[in-house]
């Protein structure tokens, strides 16, 4: 029994060990499970280790992501490419990424808009749901909604706005009319005019209103006041 009662306390512990890690996946997963955005986490190769059911629906419709041999793919080739170069990074806790993550769009084939939000789970307190799952990044995905700001890079990329297009824009959102914008800018009005133009030749909206409504279609449900 002296030979024996160390193997059979290690396995003890171990066993306390596995069912405590057993009780953090099962907590993790209901709260994931809760979340009306779509999410997902994933290991350095894009592997998928979990969905949560909002991510399972769009995972089988086949857009804008989908699943081959468990890996997470996007339908859009561009932001594709870019989930495995995020993933890649955020399995070394890249900084680039930073603390709040990254925000990619997603269209589907019926030019439906999404966004993607990737967070590293490699550093800080949240690196503790990452080593239960065995993932480096959590995606969280939704639709565009008209009830919170999403960060201007993905308005650009959407529409391949330059950052003058992006600056009137926003400015659109913020100051208002043309003359209002042109005064806060330093610019003249038909500078203005120009960059509107090429605006709602981009979007394919004719009125100041309907760029409003883009900007603000953009949703981040990660982001909140601090």
């Amino acid at each position: 029994m002296r030979l024996i009662a160390p193997h059979l306390r290690r396995a003890v512990l171990i066993g306390r060990v596995i069912e405590l890690k057993s009780a953090e996946a099962a907590t993790f997963a209901d709260i994931f499970d809760g979340l009306s955005a779509a999410m997902l986490l994933v290991d350095a190769d894009g592997r998928i280790v979990h969905a949560n059911p909002r991510a399972l629906s769009l995972l089988a419709a086949g857009d804008p992501i989908w699943a081959r041999d468990g890996k997470l793919s996007a339908t859009d080739t561009a932001t594709d490419r870019e989930f495995r170069t995020v993933f890649a990074a955020a399995n070394h806790g890249d900084a680039s990424l930073g603390g709040k993550g990254l925000a990619l769009p997603l269209t589907t084939r019926d030019n439906e808009h999404f966004v993607a939000h990737v967070l590293p789970l490699t550093r800080g307190a949240r690196r503790r749901a990452g080593q239960v799952y065995a993932a480096v990044a959590a995606l969280f995905i939704a639709e565009a909604t008209f009830q919170t700001l999403s960060s201007p890079e993905v308005i650009a990329k959407t529409y391949r706005l330059t950052p003058a297009e992006l600056r009137i824009i926003l400015a659109v959102v913020q100051i208002g009319g043309v003359p209002e914008i042109a005064e806060a800018l330093g610019i003249a009005e038909t500078t203005v005019k120009t960059h509107l133009t090429r605006l709602y030749e981009k979007t394919g909206v004719r009125r100041q209103a309907d760029l409003v409504k883009i900007v603000a279609s953009f949703a981040n449900p990660l982001w909140r006041e601090s």
